[in-house]
């Protein structure tokens, strides 16, 4: 994979605990950079993710939905009750 560089500006005092962290990870700078906005990107990931399953359990079903929804019903009492 290609690599990019890129110069960003960060307050001193964030500076100075990311060099810290670097140094008690045994990291580099540039990978404790990369540790995070792969963490940052994989939390936004989910969240989005649950937002979206959130979205899809929040209506009611429709009419299609619903249907299945019986059919299955009653597929498994037929089994429950054993006269499938």
């Amino acid at each position: 994979m290609q690599n990019v560089k890129t110069a960003i500006s960060l307050q001193k005092p964030l500076f100075e605990q990311a060099e810290d962290l670097a140094r008690k990870m045994k990291v580099s700078r540039s990978r404790l950079f990369v540790l995070a906005l792969e963490d940052f990107i994989h939390r936004q990931q989910s969240r989005d993710l649950l937002t979206k399953i959130n979205a899809a359990y929040a209506g009611e079903p429709d009419p299609t939905e619903k249907a299945l929804r019986r059919k299955a019903k009653r597929h498994h009492r037929r089994i429950v009750e054993g006269t499938w």
